[in-house]
């Protein structure tokens, strides 16, 4: 459902493509919903609005914090207890939500949308979180001591503001994971499957949101092989008051069909006692780094801006984060050695994020450049522009790019070379030393090890952002090391945004190893499949969701199927009819089961880039522009999403296993996903409860229905 501060947004077909003119120049104030006119903001650059005001704060004058892990708790601690099926007990629904009484989860009901192996792989972990505004953390968790977080007390009420001398964030500025900094971070292990309860504390007013958000929220575990009801559909959202059981198993690809008997040493999970547990399935899928964000239809850019994103480590046997276990499959990368696995002390997680803020210092966000949105301050970890004190000894960083619409490039700034080790959380084949990281689009994760060795204690080096990008539909340009240090003009964020600081040589020598080989790709059954889809401008609308209501007149309780949207960007698929706005109610494709696709991604024109995400299972790059030779060494591996580069394309293949349900395939420049740039697919032929095509799932506060596919392409199956 479109709730009605949404509607307008929904009938702009016209001021899309030619631009904010008088007209819609008017209807904003009307709406209340700008203070500057669109002549106004088109001046300002990069954000659209006005200059972000320093208050006297200076560059690395703050540390940066580690993120704030997330207390495991054992499933029995749940209440009510999980079940298979979403739990319909009734409660009473807020009036501003349509009144009458709903479920107490917002997952679709039914056995197509009940967790899928939730009786073979049946929680034993849980995680019961909270998504609401924000406020002081008074239980800061870094797992690590404060010498290894820059001298930060955990026991410090740790205070929601991007520096200590800018105000906090209020309430309804910033909406996070329990409502509070810094980031937070789930450690899961191969096998020990997670129940993750969210529970939507959100206003229920939608106009509460300090101008921009939306209420209603659907998390995606971001490349998760599970089943589509634990994915975080678009459209399988759910309203406040509510919560919803998102069941991660966290097995390899394959286990139903390879290595069944888990006797293959390599496929393994580590114990808590310095060993392993072999496990089924194909250990060349073993994952890493994940991440965790909202997917709300037309809303994920506002909402993950506002804070909704996280973090999630996977660990295994091979990638276990221990470097001091010598077993032959343990690849030993930095991290620590105190723990069985999951040791942080040398194993880093980074998110980079532009951001912008008002006049008395709260976040603020353009959401009429449909384009895309760029902030002009640089955060690390949601703090702006900080330090971090290091030891003289290597270091991994998981570095995500949580950015809505910005690529970012990052050097050292005296050009000394980094290891390049994992692409989208899949470690690679092979390490790949690099001076400069190529662009990394959004929701890219790169890892890579720094070895700090090579400096004096007292010394500092910094991370540099080539990449300047003044529109949010690419970067600019990439500037030299030497360039950016000189700044630019054009854009703020181009520069020094991470100083570290060599305060000491480690106490204990340094274990760790970056070996080579690491984890080769695995072996693609013949493809049987074809199907191209390009990525474009000037979009058509083709469904409004069979409903004959105008999008003006929805009301909270009212008829809600509006699964459609529109917006500029669009998807054309295997070269026939239009190039299509999104509808998560039309079918784009539905591989079969257990098959092997070969897909591949256009960019329709020059002027702009898209980081493309599909979602559920990572592919192998075949070839770029044509070509197994465009490939670069830092894309040999597994990843989830293809950046196009302008007036590229690429071709990869995915093998459909395991799991059923209906997925999605995107723009993560999340502004071009809001704005129509998404498509739903799905795996629906692989037996008992699916049914051929799926039904959509129409959510509302007092539950949710299902109706028929709007639409199903000729392509599509």
């Amino acid at each position: 459902m479109h709730p009605p501060s949404e509607t307008p947004r929904a009938t702009f077909p016209g001021i899309l493509r030619t631009g904010l003119g008088t007209a819609a120049s008017a209807l904003i104030v009307g709406l209340g919903l700008a203070t500057l006119s669109p002549a106004a903001l088109a001046d300002s650059v990069p954000t659209g609005l006005p200059p972000s005001p320093t208050f006297g704060i200076q560059k690395f004058t703050q540390p940066m914090p580690r993120f704030d892990v997330l207390q495991r708790q054992a499933v029995s601690t749940l209440n009510p207890p999980p079940t298979a099926e979403s739990n319909q007990t009734q409660q009473p629904v807020d009036p501003a939500l349509g009144g009458g009484t709903g479920p107490i989860e917002g997952r679709p009901p039914g056995p197509i949308w009940a967790h899928q192996g939730f009786d073979t792989n049946p929680p034993k972990v849980a995680y019961d979180v909270t998504m609401e505004g924000a406020k002081t953390n008074l239980a800061y968790n870094p797992q690590v001591p404060a010498t290894l977080n820059s001298g930060i007390n955990p026991a410090t009420p740790f205070h929601f503001r991007f520096h200590p001398n800018l105000p906090d964030q209020g309430p309804l500025a910033m909406w996070t994971f329990q409502g509070t900094l810094p980031p937070k971070l789930v450690l899961g292990r191969y096998q020990e499957p997670i129940l993750f309860r969210e529970h939507n504390k959100l206003p229920v007013d939608e106009n509460a949101n300090g101008g921009f958000g939306m209420h209603t929220i659907s998390t995606h575990e971001h490349n998760g092989h599970h089943g589509a009801e634990n994915d975080g559909f678009t459209g399988a959202y759910f309203f406040p008051g509510q919560f919803y059981d998102y069941h991660w198993p966290i097995v390899l690809a394959g286990f139903r069909t390879i290595n069944t008997g888990a006797t293959d040493p390599q496929a393994a999970t580590p114990d808590d006692n310095g060993g392993k547990t072999n496990i089924p399935g194909d250990w060349h899928e073993t994952m890493s780094t994940h991440w965790f964000h909202d997917h709300m239809f037309s809303f994920t850019s506002q909402n993950v801006y506002k804070g909704m994103a996280a973090m999630f480590n996977i660990y295994s046997a091979k990638d276990r984060g221990n470097e001091a276990i010598n077993d032959g499959v343990n690849l030993r990368l930095p991290s620590g050695t105190a723990k069985s696995y999951g040791n942080l002390d040398y194993d880093v997680n980074i998110v980079l994020a532009d951001k912008a803020w008002d006049a008395k210092g709260q976040l603020a966000f353009n959401k009429f450049d449909f384009d895309g949105f760029l902030g002009d301050r640089m955060t690390v970890n949601l703090v702006d522009n900080p330090y971090f004190e290091v030891e003289a000894r290597k270091y991994r960083f998981r570095i995500l790019n949580g950015a809505v619409s910005r690529f970012f490039k990052v050097a050292l700034s005296d050009g000394s070379p980094m290891i390049f080790i994992a692409n989208d959380g899949n470690l690679l084949p092979h390490p790949v030393p690099l001076t400069e990281l190529d662009e990394q689009g959004i929701a890219e994760r790169y890892d890579i090890v720094i070895d700090f060795s090579r400096y004096a204690v007292g010394s500092t080096v910094s991370m540099v952002n080539l990449a300047q990008q003044t529109n949010g539909k690419r970067p600019d340009k990439d500037l030299s090391i030497q360039e950016a240090l000189a700044g630019s003009n054009a854009d703020p964020v181009v520069g020094k945004f991470l100083e570290f600081r060599i305060v000491r040589k480690p106490a204990v020598a340094d274990q760790s190893k970056v070996p080579d080989p690491m984890i080769p790709n695995p072996v693609l059954p013949a493809v049987t499949r074809s199907r191209t889809f390009e990525w474009n401008s000037g979009a058509n609308q083709t469904t409004l969701a069979n409903n004959s209501e105008p999008l003006v007149a929805k009301k909270p309780g009212s008829r809600a199927e509006v699964t459609a949207f529109i917006g500029p960007w669009g998807v054309k698929t295997d070269n026939q009819g239009d190039t299509l706005d999104a509808d998560f109610g039309r079918i784009t494709a539905a591989p079969h089961a257990g098959s092997t696709e070969q897909w591949t991604l256009k960019n329709g024109g020059g002027g702009w880039d898209h980081p493309i995400h599909i979602h559920f299972e990572e592919g192998q790059i075949l070839s770029r522009n044509g070509s197994a030779s465009n490939v670069p060494a830092w894309e040999k591996g597994r990843k989830d999403v293809y950046r196009l580069r302008p007036s590229g394309s690429l071709t990869l293949a995915m093998q459909f296993r395991d799991w059923g349900g209906m997925f999605m395939e995107h723009c993560h420049n999340t502004v071009h996903e809001d704005n129509a740039m998404l498509m739903r697919w799905e795996l629906d032929d692989g037996g008992a409860p699916f049914l051929r095509p799926l039904p959509t799932p129409i959510p509302t506060a007092q539950g949710v229905t299902f109706v028929p596919p709007d639409d199903i392409l000729p392509t599509a199956f």
